[in-house]
């Protein structure tokens, strides 16, 4: 997580910017106070290729297009500390589901995300990885409880009685066959050993995930949840719509409190 600008209070009727990076589209909208939408969701294609600057641009393009905000929420698809980039697999691609470009992975590594970003919103942002700020829209706020987000690759978010902790790249641990959680499951082997199969696969993996995590919710979002029957989720899940990835923008803020209030 990372946040940048100082507000000692918000007004009433506070209005959130939240904008939701995908591997293949970037939504946004203005929420208001109980992060309701105050205009429709808007989204373009993700830029391929897509070097920081890039990003940057798309983003402050989108935000030009929506009503003036008091704060921002990005939720990211990849792991940021301190406003850093550490792990960028969607957008270190020079097409879309192509395989990874070094040069574009150099401009990626620790790119500092988070300075760039609150210098062109000039307005407090907070940076988290995109399976956590949609997990802040649908938790209960009891218990351990599992977000993963299935889309370009595959995202994770961890809660624990309604405290988003800190972000771990559980989908990048060892899946079989050589493939990692995010490799087998993302969009390009979905295409290419069809439904059924991928959907065996996600059963496979949430039954490792509660192994190791022993959630007592699951919440399964992103773009490609739509292909799942909740029988594959077992009885501990839930689908929720792909809205929340924007959504969650408001909530993230009541999350963290006092500790987005410092500069990042």
């Amino acid at each position: 997580m990372t946040h940048a600008g100082t507000e000692s209070s918000w007004p009433d009727d506070v209005r959130t910017l939240a904008i939701d990076i995908g591997g293949s589209g970037i939504k946004a909208s203005v929420l208001d106070p109980h992060g309701s939408l105050l205009v429709d969701r808007v989204r373009v294609d993700t830029p391929y290729p897509c070097p920081p600057e890039r990003l940057v641009a798309t983003l402050v393009s989108l935000a030009d297009d929506l009503p003036d905000a008091h704060r921002a929420s990005i939720g990211f698809p990849g792991l940021v500390r301190d406003g850093r980039v550490f792990t960028i697999p969607s957008l270190s691609r020079a097409t879309y589901d192509g395989p990874q470009d070094p040069d574009l992975a150099v401009q990626w590594e620790r790119f500092d995300l988070g300075s760039a970003l609150a210098e062109v919103m000039d307005i407090p942002t907070l940076i988290v990885n995109d399976a956590d700020m949609q997990g802040c829209a649908v938790i209960s706020g009891e218990g351990m409880e599992f977000v993963i987000t299935l889309g370009t690759g595959i995202g994770t978010g961890l809660f624990h009685h309604g405290t988003l902790l800190p972000h771990l790249e559980l989908s990048h641990g060892p899946f079989r066959d050589g493939k990692d959680v995010d490799r087998a499951l993302g969009n390009v082997e979905r295409k290419k050993i069809g439904r059924k199969r991928w959907r065996k696969r996600v059963s496979e993996a949430i039954e490792a995930f509660d192994a190791v995590i022993h959630f007592d919710r699951i919440y399964v979002g992103g773009g490609n949840a739509k292909h799942l029957e909740i029988d594959d989720i077992g009885p501990k899940g839930e689908i929720v719509s792909n809205t929340a990835g924007v959504i969650g923008g408001m909530r993230l803020w009541d999350m963290v409190g006092a500790t987005a209030q410092r500069r990042g």
